[in-house]
């Protein structure tokens, strides 16, 4: 559980930008820009904008024209799950708006779990996969809002580099008869963090998939397929409904 609550910590490791947005401001009045994540550093482009941070709000700014009819000028904003919110500020007398909210940004915020999970201590067993001195093992599955994270670690124990051709995800049937076609659904990952290329010989990597939430009939089961290129050492790892089920919940960002 450590490694999970350490990932509040690492939120600096994946940077987003949301696009620039139009922001007038008075003397007279004050504008309040609400963040969904605390507020980590304001950069002012001129003396002419005034910012003031709430103590008892820490994603709340606020914001002031220290003169009137000042250039144009921008605001940079950085908040704790790796945004950063851009601001074209401009002088008006009468701003149409007082209070602007915000939105997060999905993929920001999906790579800092991501990134922050990758060093987790194994947290499930028994989902494994072996060929040829090369190991594939789903080490933990997490959980936050609709969003499932995936663990997996390759393990090269050969003296060959192994390169990744292939890394799919799919929904398919336990049972596969001859007399029917086996339906598979294809998951596109949200985001996928670590080293997707090559796992060096005598090393290891690990990989942390996002997929959206979902659960699985009994008799079906998620495929995670692991194939080398140019080479043999192909890996099928085979998780349960069960499995999900013990995903770990991931603590809100702060």
């Amino acid at each position: 559980m450590k490694r999970i609550v350490s990932l509040i910590c690492t939120v600096g490791i994946f940077v987003s930008a949301i696009a620039q947005t139009s922001l007038c401001i008075t003397t007279d009045k004050t504008t309040s820009l609400v963040f969904p994540f605390a507020i980590r550093h304001v950069d002012r482009g001129t003396r002419d904008v005034l910012v003031q941070p709430v103590k008892e709000l820490p994603n709340v700014l606020l914001v002031k024209a220290g003169a009137k009819d000042f250039p144009e000028t921008n605001l940079s904003v950085i908040t704790e799950d790796g945004n950063v919110y851009s601001f074209l500020v401009c002088y008006n007398f009468n701003p149409s708006e007082w209070v602007y909210y915000l939105p997060a940004n999905k993929k920001a915020t999906l790579a800092t779990y991501a990134n922050a999970i990758l060093d987790n201590t194994r947290t499930i067993h028994g989902i494994n996969d072996k060929e040829c001195d090369m190991l594939a093992i789903i080490k933990g599955i997490y959980i936050k809002s609709d969003v499932v994270y995936y663990q997996l670690q390759l393990k090269n124990e050969s003296p060959i580099d192994y390169d990744i051709d292939l890394l799919r995800f799919y929904i398919t049937d336990k049972r596969k008869s001859k007399r029917t076609a086996v339906q598979e659904n294809e998951l596109k990952p949200l985001y996928i963090a670590g080293n997707i290329s090559q796992v060096k010989a005598f090393s290891n990597s690990v990989i942390v998939i996002a997929l959206d939430k979902f659960t699985i009939p009994d008799a079906k089961y998620l495929a995670v397929q692991v194939m080398e290129k140019n080479g043999g050492r192909h890996f099928l790892l085979k998780v349960h409904n069960n499995d999900i089920m013990k995903a770990r919940v991931l603590p809100d960002l702060k």
